[in-house]
């Protein structure tokens, strides 16, 4: 089993799940968070009304995924990311578990 986290703009809630069930992934868990993004290395002292730290509606999914499913996934967002218009993309990250109680591992 791996951990998957997936964060993105609250706008991709319904893709992400969405591509999850397409990945076979039948359970996991998510949450509303805000993100931040710091531009105080960006922000020119020209425009007056710039803001240094931006704060935007984000998404962030988690779930224990099967060692086969996970790179059927991340093909997927991928996929995704790759016919966006927008800057805004889904962003995924892998984690090993070592160690789990309910472990099939």
């Amino acid at each position: 089993m791996k951990l998957v986290i997936i964060t993105s703009s609250i706008a991709f809630q319904k893709d992400i799940k969405t591509i999850l069930k397409k990945a076979d992934v039948k359970t996991y868990s998510f949450r509303e968070v805000t993100g931040y993004m710091d531009f105080s290395d960006t922000a020119t002292p020209e425009n007056w009304f710039a803001s240094e730290v931006n704060e935007t509606e984000s998404i962030l999914f988690y779930a224990f995924v099967k060692k086969e499913n996970v790179n059927h996934l991340f093909n997927l967002i991928t996929e995704f990311n790759t016919a966006q218009v927008s800057l805004s993309h889904i962003h995924i990250a892998v984690l090993n578990i070592e160690k789990s109680s309910n472990s099939t591992t």
